[in-house]
């Protein structure tokens, strides 16, 4: 008997990653012997996906340039693969410039398109939503408000909650410690996450390291911990992140909510991060800093008036933003001082996240959007079960990676290694 369809999973970044990860995961609970391929990086290659090229470091328009002949280098693998594996089902997630251009090609070959986590339409560039609707056959929506948008689009979707919350919930109760970060229980912590693409570390690691020459001095007693992405090289900040250590950072990697877990208060830049800091109550000050052109660029076509999804999603100021030419470090220092010294300004703080984190309580994302791709294979009844027994059959072997040299090489081969000893132990 053949082996069950391919399916694909397409991350173009490191928060798309660890989503698709997660939907991995989740895959193979319902269907162990899914054959799943795609592009991400090793959280997704833990959970059983052959890799066939890996996450971009791609944001804003001067970074994404600089990635374009990667970018261009990974769709020609992409639709290599597709050709060779015939799957079923793709699950692009988010990186529209990249799986729009993905889904036209796929979709003419037949093959069924669910993209999960939709582009920030409601931000900038609306128009998009239109070519979203001749590309896609479902819609996996991570946020609430944007039903509206789908709907009078025409575009078959279902909001499924926020995978982020998935990984939240997973953590076992209680157990995390200060431990693991070689820091003692009754020590105060402030976690620091700069973001994931090496684009966002160019830009922040400096503007941390003027932080915490200020912030060690103020807070002797504190702990700073710097938490970095799974699948950052870290070959290009070795100076940066010598010089934070120096200071007295921790800097763990693949450890971000446990970091956050263990904190009194952070300070993150925008994006997946500060929503997670929310969902979990962390008092927090964000950040973000982008190359003059894009920034200056992006204030003429962005809509909203807030740029973290935790005021996006609250509907005024919860976490203050400090964008661009604000993102200093004395600046900064203000808003944590604040945060760490009135405890009624932090308490409103975590009452108001608390808020944010009702409107997905109950959804289990990563499940539910597994239960759709199972749907459009074919495979799943609506309600989530499998409609046929598991063939036995292995799926087939993956076509080897982009840049892998030689036969027998790991599907990582393609990434640069990590830096050894800048870490101490294996993480």
């Amino acid at each position: 008997m053949a082996g069950p369809a391919p399916i694909f999973i397409i991350a173009g970044e490191s928060s798309g990653e660890l989503y698709g990860a997660l939907l991995a995961r989740e895959i193979k609970k319902l269907r162990p012997d899914a054959g799943l391929y795609g592009i991400g990086g090793d959280l997704m290659k833990a959970e059983g996906v052959h890799l066939l090229a890996g996450v971009s470091g791609a944001f804003g328009l001067i970074e994404a340039f600089s990635h374009l002949k990667d970018l261009k280098a990974s769709m020609k693998t992409l639709l290599e693969a597709a050709d060779t594996l015939k799957p079923k089902v793709a699950v692009l997630i988010d990186f529209p410039g990249f799986n729009f251009k993905a889904a036209a090609h796929l979709r003419e070959n037949g093959i069924k398109i669910l993209y999960y986590v939709s582009p920030q339409f409601w931000a900038w560039r609306a128009g998009r939503i239109k070519k979203m609707a001749q590309l896609v056959d479902r819609a996996a929506l991570i946020l609430p408000f944007e039903e509206e948008l789908y709907k009078k689009a025409g575009i078959p979707h279902e909001f499924v909650g926020h995978p982020a919350l998935d990984e939240i919930a997973a953590m076992p109760p209680g157990k995390i410690s200060k431990k693991e970060f070689g820091i003692d229980d009754d020590t105060p912590v402030l976690s620091i996450l700069p973001g994931s693409r090496p684009s966002e570390l160019k830009k922040h690691l400096p503007l941390v390291s003027g932080f915490l020459d200020m912030f060690s001095r103020e807070y002797p007693d504190w702990k700073c911990v710097i938490p970095l992405a799974p699948n950052l090289d870290t070959q290009p900040f070795i100076t940066e992140l010598r010089r934070l250590r120096a200071q007295g950072a921790i800097i763990k990697r693949a450890m971000s909510l446990k970091a956050l877990s263990v904190s009194e208060a952070t300070m993150v830049a925008s994006g997946t991060a500060a929503l997670q800091a929310a969902f979990m109550k962390k008092p927090a000050a964000v950040f973000y800093k982008l190359s003059p052109f894009t920034f200056y660029t992006a204030r003429l076509f962005v809509k909203v008036k807030y740029v973290s999804l935790v005021n996006i999603l609250y509907g005024d100021m919860i976490v203050r933003e400090f964008l661009q030419d604000k993102a200093k470090p004395s600046i900064i220092m203000e808003e944590v001082r604040k945060i760490i010294g009135d405890p009624d300004y932090s308490g409103l703080m975590k009452r108001r996240m608390e808020s944010i984190r009702e409107r997905f309580e109950g959804k289990h994302a990563s499940k539910r959007v597994a239960q759709m791709v199972l749907e459009l294979t074919g495979e799943n009844d609506q309600r989530g079960n499998p409609s046929s027994p598991a063939p036995k059959d292995p799926p087939p072997p993956a076509p080897a990676p982009r840049n892998q040299a030689r036969k027998g090489q790991p599907d990582s081969a393609y990434r640069k290694p990590v830096q050894p000893g800048l870490f101490g132990d294996p993480e």
